[in-house]
C-alpha cells in the first residue's frame, strides 16, 4: 500500500512540475520603459510551434486600437486578438526561431522566450544577433 501511495505521489508531482514549467498560458505584458502593465497575451501551441495572441488590453483608452503600421494581413486589424508571437520552436529550455511583432509600431523582430521560474517569462525581440534587442519580463496570470 505504501509503494502504491508513493508511486502515485511521485507521478502527481511530476505532472504538476511539468505543467508549471510550460510557457503556454496567459501572461501580463509590461512596458520595459515605463513599467506599466499593457496587455494579456495568451501563449499557445499549434502544429508543434508556439504562438502568442493579445487577449486583453489593460489601458481602457487603447481597447479599440488598431495596428495601422502592421505588415501584410495584420495591417488595420484590431490589436485585441492579434497574433504577435509566431512560429517559436522548443530548443532546450528556450523557444526560438520565430518572430514577435510590436503592435505599437508594426515592427517584426526575431524572438526567443525562456521561463525564469514558473511564473516569469523573459521575452526577447532582436535584430540580427541577439545582442541588438530588448528583453521584457512577463508575469503569468492565474
Amino acid at each position: 500500500m505504501k509503494k502504491i501511495l508513493l508511486t502515485f505521489s511521485l507521478i502527481a508531482l511530476t505532472v504538476i512540475t511539468a505543467t508549471a514549467q510550460d510557457v503556454t498560458g496567459k501572461w501580463k505584458t509590461v512596458d520595459d520603459a515605463t513599467g506599466e502593465a499593457k496587455s494579456i497575451v495568451e501563449i499557445y501551441k499549434e502544429n508543434g510551434k508556439i504562438y502568442g495572441k493579445v487577449v486583453e488590453i489593460l489601458n481602457p483608452a487603447k481597447k479599440n486600437a488598431v495596428c495601422d503600421q502592421c505588415p501584410g494581413d495584420d495591417k488595420g486589424k484590431p490589436i485585441l486578438g492579434l497574433v504577435i508571437i509566431k512560429g517559436l520552436e522548443k530548443d532546450g529550455d528556450e523557444y526560438n526561431d520565430g518572430t514577435i511583432m510590436d503592435p505599437n509600431n508594426g515592427k517584426v523582430y526575431k524572438c526567443y522566450i525562456e521561463l525564469d521560474g514558473p511564473n516569469k517569462l523573459n521575452v526577447r525581440g532582436y535584430i540580427g544577433f541577439s545582442l541588438f534587442g530588448r528583453t521584457q519580463t512577463w508575469n503569468r496570470v492565474n
